[in-house]
C-alpha cells in the first residue's frame, strides 16, 4: 500500500500573499482575520498547528470574542500546546495595549454629566476583571473630575467598602460630589440587596459630610445601570 502523501503545513509553504505579514504588507491590516493577527503575534504553532491554525483553536475557546480573549492571563494562554510563556506575555501585551488605545479618548474626559459619562470614563479601569473593585470619581462643584480611586478590591461576587475610606479620598480633594462605580465581572446589570443598602448607606452618610452622592454605576464589559437614572438613588 503506498504511503498517504506528506502535506506540508507550514505557514512558509502558503502562498506569498496568504502568508499573514506578507499578507498584511500586501493587502493592509484590515484584511487580515482574527487568527492571522494573533498568529503574526505568536510567530510560530507547534509540531500540530502552524501559527494560524493554533491562533484560531485559542480563538475558538472564547467563541472568538477577543474581550473574553483579553481575561484570560499568561497561565491560561499556557494551556495551548505550543504556546509558551513568551509567547503567552506577547498575546497579553498586545490585548492590553488594545485596549488602552480603546479607550485613550475616554480618559481625557474632564466633567461628568451622565451617568454614561462616568461609565466611558470608568471603563478601562474595569474592563477584562475577574473580581469586583469599588471605585469613586470625584468631582467639583461644577462636575469636573478633580480625581479617581479605587477604594477596595474584591472577589467574583463581591467587595468590602468602608465608608470612611470612601470620604476621607473625597474631603482630602475638597469634593463636592462623588460617583459611586463597582463592576459584576459576571455581567449582571441587577444591582444586589447588599448594592442597594451600601449605596442608602454612603448617600447618608455623604449628606452629614456635605459630598454629595450624585450616582451609583454598576459597570459591565456591555454596558451599565445607574442608580440615579432608574430612580433608585
Amino acid at each position: 500500500m503506498p504511503d498517504y502523501p506528506i502535506v506540508n503545513n507550514t505557514i512558509k509553504s502558503w502562498a506569498e500573499e496568504d502568508r499573514p505579514r506578507e499578507k498584511l504588507m500586501l493587502r493592509g491590516k484590515s484584511a487580515l482575520s482574527d487568527a492571522e493577527l494573533l498568529g503574526i503575534l505568536i510567530g510560530s504553532g507547534n509540531n500540530e498547528d502552524n501559527a494560524v491554525q493554533l491562533s484560531e483553536k485559542i480563538l475558538a475557546s472564547v467563541d472568538k470574542n477577543l474581550t473574553e480573549l483579553g481575561k484570560r492571563s499568561v497561565v491560561d494562554l499556557q494551556k495551548f500546546k505550543g504556546i509558551g510563556e513568551a509567547k503567552a506575555i506577547t498575546i497579553v501585551a498586545a490585548l492590553e495595549l488594545g485596549r488602552r488605545r480603546q479607550f485613550s479618548d475616554s480618559t481625557q474626559r474632564t466633567q461628568i454629566k451622565t451617568a454614561r459619562d462616568a461609565y466611558e470614563y470608568i471603563l478601562p479601569e474595569l474592563i477584562d476583571l475577574n473580581h469586583e473593585e469599588f471605585w469613586i470619581i470625584i468631582l467639583n462643584r461644577a462636575n469636573n473630575i478633580i480625581g479617581k480611586m479605587c477604594i477596595s478590591r474584591g472577589g467574583v461576587s463581591g467587595t468590602v467598602v468602608d465608608a470612611k475610606q470612601v470620604f476621607k479620598a473625597a474631603i482630602d480633594k475638597l469634593a463636592s460630589c462623588i460617583v459611586l462605580i463597582h463592576n459584576h465581572p459576571s455581567g449582571n446589570l441587577k444591582p444586589s440587596p447588599q448594592d442597594i443598602e451600601l449605596t442608602k448607606k454612603l448617600k447618608k452618610a455623604g449628606e452629614v459630610l456635605d459630598v454629595t452622592v450624585i450616582d451609583h454605576v454598576i459597570v459591565t464589559n456591555n454596558g451599565f445601570y445607574s442608580f440615579a437614572e432608574e430612580g433608585n438613588l
